[in-house]
């Protein structure tokens, strides 16, 4: 480990030295984020995954700068350029960007007018004129420049020397590190992005149609609208210019370089500068620098600069995505229940599954409601024949086409049937919309026809649906991450990048959440900090081969399975009913002597630990305190043992769209409706509100005050109260607004009543208001039967 580094990252992230060396160490021997943030706690002072990752990354970027310097510094010395001072500075620089700009004079080029003019022997008046400390007269100059006249050199005239001198003075300003750095500064603060659209490209190009005549300051601008802006011109329809103001630029390096007062005075002037003033060597120079700026700086360094807004963008972007992605794979699960879960469809019909509490596949179906009355009446049969047959717990149904109407048409069977049969428990069976996003790409995936080698993409789309609802992070992970669909422009940004950022946090849910080794899929033991696809596939193997693990130790029998992939691994693997009750909890075993230790001193068994509340009182920790298991990993463990292997995911609660919404032109401006948060991106939310096409909250619509970033008031899968602004059926937009409700769901109502927020004599008012309300409907309904 690089000294220099240690002490540069901890500065940088206001930690201690011996955190970043401590947490460097184990991230060299291989240890995951998740293992270090929970079982390593004593070593790198209680870092948590955010830190970790910080300095994981960091070293990654140092370690790539340090790789450039060697070569840089090898490719100078083969070269016999590299001198002891510029060794000095090549080792001295702290950035990417610094190293190169040092690099760039000495970077083997492709010949230029530089390269061509000192072939002729014309760097020496470059030099001469450069120095600006003579041939201020014109004949002095043109004396000088004659000297380097040269039929066989091909510089012909005076005018051939000068020209051929300020095209290398021009390329010594371009490569001139301040010079750039002046450059980068202005472009920084002061470059605006403009678009225009590409003639002949108005009508096809008709998305991009708010950047045909476009311009703001690019500092400014957000992520999103520049990740539009940069696809709108990858694809051809708009034209994009990054660029500072050309006169303040020109300025800055005329004052650099220029010595003359006379001349760098009168720049920018609308009159301009007399040629006479021009034919003296800081006139010369004044024509290198400002050709330099138009023809080799500027686009040098927009294309630099683009490459940063690029950078921000996809760093932002990605952000967004990793926060929505956690959101929804750490949403509530249902747990194990009998599900039937549905595909819906109008023309080719519904496909039905039934699982049982495992998410085994127990049988599935056909039925085609929207078709016809004949067709309608069948599908009612044969969906009570199933939901008796297999003992259904709750109906999960697709989002997707037809969701809405396959619903509706559910939950009047269900009900209807009871009503006619007397069984109540039919209309008690819970029905729920489940965001089917991905299913498909899961359908058809290596994973899907590994499972269910026989059944068709329908079955396999069908049963994740059902999935998910159980469990979603067990389901989710069998999906690539890019496919869930709540990131924006997820294939416009840096795809390494991406990869890298959603993958960490699938690591971290999976080992957040902990997984249940005898029934995990290889998908998500592939997360497991310590273990990847090759060791998933041989866990289950084993497990297929041998029957259910008795005990975690057990696993070291798996193949290839060592010492330390067990050490990662164990403490995140549950076995419930095991031998040792410890296996069902975050205790890792390398701390379980600990809690053996602990029960023997309290005189108890370590299962009386965990069931009886009274021995864990007795427990000192500080007592069991030692040179490598200090108070924050006996804190966990004391958690632990007062819930086992607990999720901490949330309470699974049922949600329900407004009755008689289920197309977008049922949707009216003014209308109040509940939803649920798909999607949060720079600009706005997306709301599910049941009619097939996602509403866009804007940033503006979410409060009645200033918010800075969405994500800091909504999630996904967060219930909502919208109302509806506008609706354009045409182009499928919904514009919805939040001002006024509160973010929970709950609304600020003329009676003053609060929200579930509020206080909780309103809660209660509140929930028998509902109650009401629900039973005059139930009292309608009967009446009108």
């Amino acid at each position: 480990m690089n000294d220099r580094h240690i002490s540069k990252i901890a500065g940088e992230l206001n930690l201690k030295e011996d955190q970043v060396f401590a947490t460097a160490k184990l991230l060299s021997e291989e240890a995951t984020v998740p293992f270090i943030a929970r079982y390593r706690k004593e070593m790198t002072g209680s870092l948590d995954e955010t830190e970790i990752t910080a300095i994981r990354d960091r070293l990654s970027q140092l370690e790539e700068l340090d790789k450039r310097r060697e070569a840089i510094l090898k490719s100078l010395a083969e070269r016999e350029l590299l001198t002891e001072e510029l060794k000095e500075k090549i080792d001295a620089a702290e950035t990417l960007t610094e190293l190169e700009d040092i690099y760039l004079p000495f970077r083997p080029k492709r010949r230029t007018r530089a390269t061509i003019a000192k072939e002729k022997g014309l760097e020496p008046l470059a030099q001469g004129l450069f120095a600006q400390d003579a041939f201020d007269v014109l004949a002095e100059l043109f004396q000088e420049a004659e000297k380097f006249i040269s039929e066989e050199k091909g510089v012909l005239t005076i005018d051939d020397a000068l020209a051929g001198a300020r095209d290398i003075i021009a390329e010594w300003v371009s490569e001139d590190k301040t010079a750039r750095e002046r450059m980068r500064e202005l472009f920084t603060d002061k470059a605006d992005i403009s678009a225009k659209v590409i003639k002949g490209k108005e009508e096809t190009g008709i998305k991009y149609k708010d950047y045909y005549e476009w311009k703001e300051a690019a500092k400014n601008s957000p992520s999103h609208r520049l990740l539009a802006m940069f696809r709108g011109e990858n694809e051809g329809f708009i034209r994009l210019e990054v660029m500072p103001d050309e006169t303040e630029a020109e300025g800055r390096l005329v004052r650099m370089f220029v010595k003359d007062s006379r001349i760098t005075d009168k720049h920018g002037d609308e009159n301009g500068i007399p040629e006479k003033e021009l034919l003296s060597a800081s006139g010369q120079v004044y024509l290198a620098v400002t050709d330099s700026y138009k023809r080799l700086l500027s686009s040098s360094i927009e294309t630099e600069f683009r490459g940063t807004l690029k950078e921000k963008a996809d760093t932002e972007a990605i952000k967004v995505f990793a926060e929505n992605l956690r959101v929804l794979l750490l949403a509530p699960p249902l747990g194990q229940k009998n599900v039937l879960a549905l595909d819906p469809g109008f023309r080719t019909g519904c496909k039905l599954v039934c699982l049982d509490r495992q998410g085994k596949l127990l049988h599935n179906d056909m039925i085609n409601p929207h078709t016809s009355l004949k067709a309608k009446v069948d599908a009612a049969e044969r969906l009570i024949d199933v939901i008796k047959k297999f003992e259904t717990e709750v109906i999960a149904i697709g989002n997707g086409t037809a969701g809405r109407e396959t619903e509706e048409f559910v939950k009047k069977t269900i009900e209807r049937v009871g009503e006619l049969t007397g069984d109540s428990s039919l209309g008690k069976i819970p029905v729920v919309m489940v965001n089917e996003s991905g299913a498909s790409i899961y359908s058809a995936s290596e994973a899907a026809r590994e499972e269910f080698p026989e059944q068709d993409l329908t079955v396999r789309g069908s049963v994740s649906i059902g999935r998910r609802l159980m469990d979603p992070l067990a389901e989710l992970v069998k999906i690539d991450a890019k496919s869930i669909g709540v990131g924006q422009y997820q294939h416009d940004v840096n795809q390494g990048l991406l990869k890298q950022k959603l993958d960490d946090v699938v690591i971290s849910c999976v080992n957040k959440v902990g997984v249940e080794l005898n029934t995990a899929s290889k998908q998500i033991l592939t997360y497991v900090s310590g273990l990847g696809p090759k060791l998933a596939k041989s866990i289950v193997e084993y497990r297929n081969d041998n029957g259910a693990f008795s005990s975690r130790d057990e696993i070291k029998q798996v193949a290839r399975l060592g010492n330390k992939a067990f050490e990662q691994a164990a403490g995140f693997l549950r076995i419930m009913n095991g031998k040792n009750p410890l296996d069902a909890s975050a205790v890792h075993p390398e701390s379980y002597h600990i809690v053996e230790q602990m029960a023997k001193d309290t005189g108890c068994e370590v299962k009386d630990l965990i069931q009886f509340p009274h021995y864990r009182e007795k427990i000192d920790i500080n007592k069991y305190v030692t040179e490598s298991i200090g108070l924050p990993t006996l804190e966990d463990i004391m958690s632990e043992l007062a819930k086992p292997g607990r999720d901490p995911r949330q309470k699974f609660e049922l949600f329900e769209f407004a009755k008689g919404i289920e197309k977008i032109d049922d949707l009216k401006p003014g209308m109040k409706l509940p939803g649920i948060v798909t999607n949060v991106t720079n600009f706005g939310a997306f709301v599910d509100i049941g009619v097939h096409q996602d509403g866009l909250v804007h940033i503006s619509q979410i409060t009645d005050g200033f918010i800075k970033n969405p994500a800091d008031v909504l999630k996904v899968q967060q219930k909502v109260t919208v109302t509806v602004i506008e609706v354009d059926a045409a182009r499928k937009r919904i514009s919805l607004s939040m001002r006024g409700e509160k973010s929970g769901g709950g609304s600020k109502s003329g009676s003053g009543n609060k929200s579930a927020g509020g206080k909780p004599q309103d809660r209660k008012k509140m929930k028998m208001e509902e109650a009401d309300r629900k039973l005059k409907e139930l009292i309608a309904k009967f009446g009108k039967n």
